[in-house]
Order: C-alpha cells, then sequence, then structure tokens
C-alpha cells in the first residue's frame, strides 16, 4: 500500500475492519475498532480464581469486576448514580482507602542462586537492592519487549517475591530456569496484598502496626502483625499519593481477620474501600501492562529507558537487543514507529474507564495516527489528561494534536477535540515514583 505523509508523520490508507494508524512495526496490532460500551453479564465460574478477599469486596458493595492474572478483579464500589469513580477519586486524594489487589499474584524465588536468577530475568541490577528493600523493575524478552513491571521485593538474601502485573509470569520464570544451571525454587504463594493509599495513611498503619511504621522509607519493607497475623508491609502504591501495601501470609486462612482489622483501625480516618485508582495513576504517569505496554513494547517507547542501566555488567535476557535499540536511537532511527507521552484534552470530563483505544489525530485534522491508552479526567487540572501512543515525530512537548472522543465526552459529537503533547507526570506527586525522582536529576532517558 502506498504511505503519504502528514505532518511529518507517516500515514497509511485504511483497512475496512481498521482505522489508518500505522502499525507496521508490531506483529499483532492493537485493536483499534470503535465497538464502544458493549454491557455484558460477567459469568462467575471456577475457571478464574476468586482471590480471598473477593466476598470481602462483595460485602462492601463491589458492583463490577475484570479478570487480571486470572483472578477476578474489583473495579467499581460506588455507582454511577452516587458518584461512581469520581467519588472515590475524592476518598483517594482526601483521606484514605483500601483496596483489594490481590490479583498482584506473589511469585517466589528462593534459593542459594536466587540472586544471580533474578539478575538474569530483569534489566536492572539485582545484586544493588539490599534485603528488606523493593524496587519497580521490569522483565523483558529476547527481542527487549516488556513482559511484566512487578514491584520486586528482597526479603531475604536467598528470597525475592515478584508481586506482578498482568501477565503471567511464573510460566516465564520456571520455563526461563529449565535447562539453566541456578539452584532455585520458583513457586507462587499463599500471600495476598492490599493496597491502604491517600494522605491519611500513615495515620491509619500507624494505629495499625506501630509508630515504627511511620519511618519506612519508600520502598521500605518492614514485618509486622496484624490482627496477630504475620504480614509484610512495603511503602509503594499504585498512585502519587503516600501509601502502603500489606502482603498477608496465608492468606486463604486469614483474609476476614486481617481485613476487618484494616476496616476498623481506618474508621477514624474515614477509610473507603474503592477500586484500583487509575486516574490517580494516570496523573502521576504510573504504567498499566496491558494497557500501556506490553510484550511488543520496549522500555524506551514508554519513558523506561531508566530501567535499562548502560552500567549492568551482567548478562540478561534481552540486554542485547536494548543496547542495539538505545544505539539506533542514539543515532537517530529508532526501531520503532511510536512513543507513549502525555496528553491535555478538550472535550467534557471523562470520568470513567475508556472501551476503546480512542484515536489520534494530527492537530490540522487527517487520518488517524495514534490512540489513547489510559484518559481520565482531573480535577486539580480542570481538564481531561491520558496517556497514548503518537507518531515520533509529532511526540515533543507542545506539540498540537486532535482526539476523536465519543458522544458523552466531545463538545460537538462527532469531531476531535483539541489535545496537545504535555510533560508527565501530569502534576507532582506526594510521594514521586522512581522515575520522577530520576527526572527531577535527568537521569529518566536512556541512562
Amino acid at each position: 500500500m502506498e504511505t503519504k505523509m502528514t505532518n511529518g508523520a507517516v500515514s497509511v490508507p485504511s483497512h475496512h475492519n481498521q482505522p489508518s494508524v500505522d502499525q507496521s512495526d508490531r506483529l499483532v496490532p492493537i485493536n483499534l475498532r470503535q465497538t464502544g460500551p458493549t454491557p455484558v453479564e460477567m459469568l462467575i465460574s471456577t475457571r478464574i480464581r476468586k482471590s480471598p478477599y473477593w466476598h470481602l469486596s462483595m460485602g462492601a458493595g463491589c458492583w463490577r469486576a475484570e479478570v487480571y492474572n486470572r483472578v477476578y478483579h474489583p473495579r467499581g464500589y460506588v455507582r454511577p448514580e452516587d458518584g461512581g469513580a469520581m467519588a472515590e477519586y475524592e476518598s483517594l486524594v482526601n483521606d484514605v482507602t483500601l483496596w483489594n489487589v490481590a490479583v498482584e499474584r506473589q511469585i517466589r524465588v528462593k534459593g542459594p542462586d536466587a540472586e544471580a536468577f533474578v539478575n538474569f530475568v530483569i534489566t536492572r541490577d539485582a545484586a544493588k537492592i539490599p534485603v528488606m528493600r523493593a524496587r519497580y523493575v521490569i522483565l523483558c524478552n529476547e527481542n527487549g519487549g516488556i513482559l511484566n513491571d512487578p514491584v520486586l521485593l528482597r526479603i531475604a538474601e536467598d528470597e525475592f517475591w515478584f508481586s506482578i502485573s498482568d501477565s503471567d509470569l511464573m510460566l516465564w520464570l520456571q520455563g526461563v530456569k529449565v535447562g539453566q544451571p541456578f539452584d532455585v525454587q520458583i513457586t507462587e504463594i499463599d500471600v495476598a496484598p492490599v493496597q491502604i493509599q491517600g494522605p491519611r495513611s500513615v495515620d491509619l498503619m500507624v494505629d495499625l502496626v506501630g509508630p515504627e511504621l511511620a519511618d519506612l522509607p519508600s520502598y521500605g519493607l518492614m514485618e509486622a502483625t496484624v490482627a496477630g497475623l504475620p504480614v509484610i508491609i512495603s511503602q509503594t502504591g499504585f498512585t502519587g499519593e503516600k501509601g502502603y501495601e500489606i502482603y498477608l501470609r496465608d492468606a486463604t486462612l486469614h483474609a476476614e481477620e486481617m481485613w476487618n482489622a484494616v476496616l476498623e483501625a481506618g474508621r477514624p480516618h474515614n477509610l473507603q474501600v474503592i477500586a484500583p485508582a487509575h486516574h490517580r495513576r494516570v496523573a502521576a504517569g504510573i504504567l498499566s501492562w496491558g494497557q500501556d505496554m506490553d510484550a511488543e513494547t520496549l522500555p524506551f517507547q514508554v519513558n523506561l529507558g531508566y530501567q535499562v542501566p548502560r552500567a549492568k555488567e551482567a548478562d540478561y535476557i534481552g540486554k542485547a537487543a536494548l543496547e542495539r535499540a538505545r544505539a539506533q536511537i542514539e543515532a537517530g532511527s529508532p526501531p520503532f514507529r511510536k512513543v507513549l507521552v502525555g496528553l491535555r484534552i478538550g472535550g467534557r470530563p471523562i470520568d470513567d474507564y475508556a472501551p476503546d483505544f480512542w484515536l489520534v489525530r494530527p492537530g490540522d485534522g487527517g487520518d488517524p495516527v495514534g490512540y489513547l491508552t489510559s484518559p481520565w479526567w482531573s480535577p486539580e487540572l480542570g481538564t481531561n489528561i491520558a496517556l497514548g501512543y503518537v507518531p515520533v515525530e509529532l511526540s515533543a512537548v507542545g506539540t498540537p494534536l486532535a482526539v476523536d472522543l465519543p458522544v458523552q465526552y466531545a463538545h460537538v459529537p462527532g469531531s476531535p477535540v483539541d489535545a496537545e503533547v504535555v510533560e508527565v507526570p501530569f502534576r507532582p506527586s506526594v510521594n514521586p515514583n522512581t522515575r520522577e525522582r530520576l527526572k527531577e536529576r535527568g537521569l529518566d532517558s536512556a541512562v
């Protein structure tokens, strides 16, 4: 097919089943059909796992869910007629919230060669992670594609937990070990986390486990008890707010005791049970695997270049491909067509999850050239914001674009709204993530 140029961006003719967005650098294109909401009833069966907290989420008012890591995942508590996801957002940014995130399945790597094995599968240097500290990490395939972006907890010299995002990492790790001389055991363990997020989270947690909690640093770990039950606590979370995660051991046996203890400790702090706050993580520039990136995405496309250190001497899966990609980028010929950027977007407030990857066009019109992955309304900024993919040549901050929004969000139905590429994060975080901290030092690119 013949291609044409629009504002410097490559445009391709529309296929009758797909928009004209160039995805020639992907083996499996993103499905960009605009099908809109498709209401269906979720079938609850034994093929998908119920987490230890599933019934407790139902008791807290959960009315919708999806599947994440082959586990049913609560995704809404406040009904739309009562404010929906934006009402949950208010609790997060003003008080404190409890999230059921047991879908973050815990994959343990344990044994004499645990550090060496972990160092072989992550891009960062596992030897630099102290005991009882955590790190945000990525694992890549041989082509450099991102397979998972877990929080990695180092529980002991010979024990690591991968708190995984939405891909079946245990099977990958077990497959990597086959035929390799690593003396480790790789298993899923009966540990299920909850998140405590919001400005009053430290007060709740001090009441729950004691004053020493207040000294826990970002990505620090501590052992504690909740309702007499052993837990690991980390200062981590899926927001830019202050927050913690509680990893309950033997969770299948003790979920009720811990959950109810958190509820009781949270009463004086106006604790609310809510779904994971994707609207807040978008503002912080935190990525969601499967939504903002996948196994065909290179770290350099999504502001994760800092996860590919130049100084790591040890070999790891994907190292050769990533170093080759970085050299191509520095030579001005990146091995990809699109990069993830932040966008400020017009239109009416986007107050719920997008059912499609909404299309992005050049600012002066023309065929679609990209798509949004994570759009939401920002009350603090008074505008819609989003993460989305655009051609490299249209990715500079300040570049004008346009976005096709559904009827309920567009100013004029059928007409694109104005958009502009902006810096990420969209607003300062109370609890900055690693990339934000490195960005302040100018180290968030392909370091």
